[in-house]
Order: structure tokens, then sequence, then C-alpha cells
């Protein structure tokens, strides 16, 4: 087992890591930007480091800082995290060469999953169902009209490289194609320098469910179920169920089994989620994310599973401590993303908490690292923290969250507690009738 554990990374995860780590008995070192000398993680660790300004690029995605606060501090691993450099192979195989472990997946297993194309091509030849598309990149126009007339119209044009939204258009029509195509290309080129892109069907009214699989890098894996995250806007989650509310039991082992095959097969290590479009009983695979989720808790609430802690036991060279027979599903969780913006336009809202009481009693759990006083810079996600629900039915677990969203109080700053507080009275959140265009479709119609 590791004797240190260096966590790069900041806000409600790093705190999530620092307590799996202690639990463990396992000493932990907070690296941080000046923004966040005063964070909880730094001043719970057992050691801290600054290793940059501010911006993130000079801190928290600075490689030679972070190789560096791991030598200074003797650290024998590193936890990522999520976002930031959770999915940057280069830094798996740095710190593999200056002998300090990456808990995560291998660095080739964080590039082929990296690449939409190969992770595409890889889930083919897994077995996994794909949504109907592009072999690879799609570099001409000629090559756009053909591929888009081959799959049937409406098509996605994406960006190969990057997420969160960005170098993605719709074309409806061959008339909207080459506009879309060449729009695409140059947001990739912008956000993520570089401007391949690949093209599927677009779903009209898909849902968006993920299985959470684990692995240890010795050809055992488990899954552990599906989450539903079909509430976003602009890509981005908003409010995550584990189980799915419209899939059956049958259907959630099946797709799980066929996840944790294909990661088996691979012989993956560590967490993973594998991403679903979901329609008419048909799944399709979008992506495979080779990290920790920011919605991970709804599944370790629902399995009694610690997710983090399964990530450092597998990647200190242990077997997974589970089989997929041991492996119970157990009620209905819920999480919510609390973050510091506008509820209605969600700019960003920066600032000092000036009271904060976060929600609690029986089946609630409020993952976040802020407190009273505490600043929220600017220059980071605004993610404040997330509140996860619990009940042995979908219908307690949603009389819970109403409840314990009333309860929730932060002052000083704008967040975006009033929109669970609408949507936890809506009809078809309730009866769980929504799809990935429900909240902007909602939003756009409800101006408050």
């Amino acid at each position: 087992m590791f004797q240190k554990v260096l966590i790069a990374n900041r806000g409600e995860i790093a705190l999530r890591i620092l307590r799996a780590c202690k639990e463990m008995g396992i000493q932990t070192v907070a690296v941080h930007s000046t923004a966040d000398a005063n964070a909880m993680h730094v001043r719970l660790a057992d050691e801290s480091v600054c290793i940059g300004p501010n911006a993130a690029k000079d801190s928290y995605l600075n490689i030679p800082s972070i190789l560096a606060a791991c030598e200074i501090t003797g650290a024998d691993a590193v936890h990522p995290g999520y976002g930031f450099l959770s999915e940057n192979a280069r830094f798996a195989k740095i710190l593999a060469e200056h002998d300090v472990t990456f808990i995560g997946p291998s660095a080739h297993h964080i590039e082929i999953m990296g690449d939409k194309i190969t992770a595409k091509k890889t889930a083919v030849e897994l077995g996994i169902p794909v949504v109907p598309g592009s072999a690879g990149a799609v570099e001409t126009e000629q090559q756009a009209l053909k591929t888009a007339k081959d799959i049937g119209y409406p098509v996605l044009i994406k960006a190969t490289a990057g997420g969160g939204g960005r170098g993605m258009k719709v074309a409806h029509t061959e008339s909207e194609l080459l506009v879309a195509w060449s729009t695409a290309r140059s947001e990739a080129k912008a956000a993520f320098g570089n401007d391949s892109v690949y093209m599927e069907k677009y779903l009209g009214k898909p849902r968006h469910i993920e299985v959470q699989v684990l692995g240890d890098g010795q050809g055992n894996a488990v899954h552990l179920g599906v989450r539903d995250c079909s509430l976003q806007r602009r890509h981005q989650k908003v409010w995550e169920e584990a189980g799915g509310p419209t899939i059956s039991p049958q259907q959630r082992d099946e797709i799980g089994e066929i996840c944790a095959a294909a990661m088996r097969k691979l012989k993956y290590s560590g967490a993973g989620t594998i991403e679903f479009l979901y329609e008419n009983g048909e799944f399709y695979f979008i992506e495979m994310n080779t990290r920790l989720q920011v919605e991970h808790p709804v599944t370790e609430r629902i399995t009694g599973i610690d997710i983090v802690y399964e990530q450092i036991r597998v990647a200190s060279g242990e077997k997974l401590s589970m089989s997929q027979d041991k492996v119970q599903f157990y009620g209905h969780a819920i999480e919510v993303r609390i973050n510091a913006e506008d509820p209605q336009s969600f700019a960003p809202s920066p600032g000092t908490i000036t009271f904060y009481h976060p929600a609690g009693g029986v089946g609630v759990r409020v993952d976040s690292a802020v407190y009273q006083g505490y600043r929220i810079p600017p220059y980071y996600d605004s993610l404040i923290g997330k509140l996860i629900v619990y009940g042995r039915t979908r219908e307690e677990c949603l009389q819970r969250l109403r409840r314990a969203i009333d309860e929730f109080v932060i002052d000083g700053i704008k967040t975006t507690l009033p929109l669970f507080q609408r949507l936890i009275r809506e009809p078809d959140v309730l009866a769980g009738n929504y799809d990935i265009h429900w909240l902007e479709k909602y939003l756009a119609e409800n101006k408050v």
C-alpha cells in the first residue's frame, strides 16, 4: 500500500480523496494555487505545497510543479481526481518514469479512450453497441456529404479531441451540413488545437445513461450498475440518478455485463465510466471517461462500495475486493450539483459565503469543501458541492431531496439551489420523464 498520496486537484473532490486516504491510514499531500491557500483540503492534509499562481495552467495543470511537489514530499502516488490532469496520458507516463504511481488507468488506456474515433473503434472491437457513424475522421466536404447520406439526417459532427460540448454541431439537412462541418472544425481547432471531426447519427430524444466500471488491471472487472444523467444544459450534467428511472434491472445487468466483459478483455485498471445515449430500448456508446466521475457518490450509495478506496487499492497492485456476484443494488439515489451560478442565466457568481448551512438527516450526504467565510475564487469550475440523497424507492428519494433542498442555505453568493427547488416540483422530473434536451427546453420556456 502507498505511504503518501499527493492529491493533484482542488475543491470537493480533493477533500473526498483526502478522506479516503485518511481512512486507509495513508499520509496526504495537498497541492494548491495561491488562490486556494485557505482551501479545506489544504487545511486538513498532512502536508501542503503551493504549485503556482491562480490560473489553472500555471498551477493545477503545471506538470513540472506537481512533479517537484512529489519529490519534495516523497509522495509515492498521485490521485488526479476529475478534470485537470485526470485524463492526461502524458502526465501518467511522466509519473511512471519518476517511479510515482498514477492512481488511474494506464497511459495506453487513457490514450485510446481519449480520442473519440479510437474509442469508438475499440468499443466496436469489444462488443459495446455504438451509434451509427463515420469509420474515422471526416476530412473533406465530399466525404462529409457521403457519410451524412449513408447515416441518414439529422447528423451530429463532433471534435475527436475534447469535450464539454465544444466542437459539436447538428445538421438536419444537406444544405446545413457543410457549414456545420466547417464550424465544428474551426471550434475544435481553437479549443483543442486539433481540427479533426467525426460524424454520427443524431438521436432526437435520447437519455444519457452511463455504466460505472471498476477493474484491477489483472483481468478482473465489475460493473456497478447505471446512472441516468440526462438533465443537462450545454452538455453539462446538473442532476444525476442511480439507477436509471427508465432502465429495468434486466437491462442494467445486460449492458453492465457487456461493459464489465469489455474491461476484463482490456485488462483495465481503476475506475471508469462508459457513457451511452439510450433511445427506444437501445444503448449507443458515446465515450468512455477513464477517471472518477463527479457523480460517483450516487453509485456508492446504492452499492455500498467506496469507489475511491478501490481506485487506491488496485493502483497499489491489489486485486478488486469484490466479484460481480457480490455487487448488490439497494434503493435509489439522486445527486444535484450546487454551483456558484445565477439559477436562471447560469452566469458565474464568485464571492464570499457569508452563511453556510448544509442539509442533513437520514439518507443525506453533502460532498463539499466550502465553509462559512470561504471565498469562491473566479478562476475555476463553479461547483460548490454536491447534495446526494438516498431512499428505498425513487419516490422516497424525491421526498427526501425536496426536504434537503429546502433545508440547504448558502448566503453571500448566487447558487443553483432555486433551480432545484423548481425542478423538484416539475411533473416530468417527478415521473422520470425527461431526455437530454428537456432541461434546456424547460429553461427557455420558464424564465423567472
